[in-house]
């Protein structure tokens, strides 16, 4: 394409159209988003910590047996790391499970609530299952397989309102015209999401499993409140009834964008 064909081109982007609040809208939805999905990452990177901590101490030969036996392996769920192995695997499937009901049960109630607020809602919500999940239970030695199983249903039940509200929320926001370009730069927020999940269970994961969840819970928790405090859920809200919109040449970025992707 010529320069100056491209300079034209580029001349009549809608600048004046992409406000703060299109900005603002992108990059909470955007992180919002990575931090559930940074939750779910973290569990999958310290099941082999819990794992250990769910097992006698005596199958591990790098560390001391203890005695009397009874008192420090009574609290232990499993006799074995295969046994504890398959109840992690058991809680991924409860947990997709609730998560794929969730879905559905979720983007009905966004349409009939305020999506911030069911959006602010299930991270905060999310973020104080998963820091009982991990923390509390490991603080008050609390074993218990039906007490892991009810609070992975409810946190794949509240993750579930993340991804049909972000998704009606960039909608309201952005255009057709513009949506190729657009959800194509935004759908790399679960991969970072994967990628910041486990940076934060890795810092602190020498400390013990319990802290991980502790610190992706407490960052999940601040993203909630700052999504309820600062989302603006459609341009109607701040007086504002158009929606972005990208001349058509953006559109052909989308297939450069998925080749990335898929890399």
């Amino acid at each position: 394409m010529p320069g100056s064909l491209r300079r034209q081109l580029a001349s009549k982007v809608p600048v004046s159209q992409f406000t703060h609040h299109h900005v603002a809208v992108f990059l909470l939805t955007f992180f919002s988003y990575s931090l559930l999905h940074a939750s779910r990452k973290t569990f999958s990177n310290v099941k082999v910590s819990i794992s250990s901590q769910w097992t006698p101490s005596c199958l591990n030969d790098t560390t001391l047996e203890l005695q009397p036996y009874e008192l420090w392996n009574s609290s232990h769920l499993f006799p074995d790391t295969g046994e504890a192995t398959l109840f992690l695997g058991t809680l991924d499937t409860i947990f997709l499970f609730s998560y794929a009901v969730g879905l559905f049960v979720s983007g009905i109630v966004g349409d009939r609530l305020n999506m911030r607020w069911v959006l602010s809602f299930g991270m905060c919500s999310s973020a104080l299952v998963v820091f009982v999940f991990g923390t509390v239970s490991e603080w008050l030695h609390l074993y218990n397989k039906w007490f892991y199983c009810c609070l992975w249903i409810v946190n794949g039940l509240l993750q579930s309102t993340g991804w049909p509200c972000v998704v009606a929320v960039m909608g309201n926001w952005f255009g057709k015209a513009g949506r190729g370009f657009v959800f194509g730069l935004w759908s790399a927020c679960a991969s970072v999401g994967n990628i910041l999940g486990a940076f934060l269970a890795s810092s602190v994961l020498q400390y013990g499993y319990e802290y991980a969840f502790l610190v992706t819970a407490s960052v999940q928790f601040a993203g909630g409140v700052i999504v309820f405090f600062g989302l603006v859920t459609s341009p109607k809200e701040v007086g504002e009834s158009k929606q972005l919109t990208c001349p058509s040449w953006f559109l052909s970025w989308q297939v450069t964008l998925s080749v990335l992707y898929c890399c």
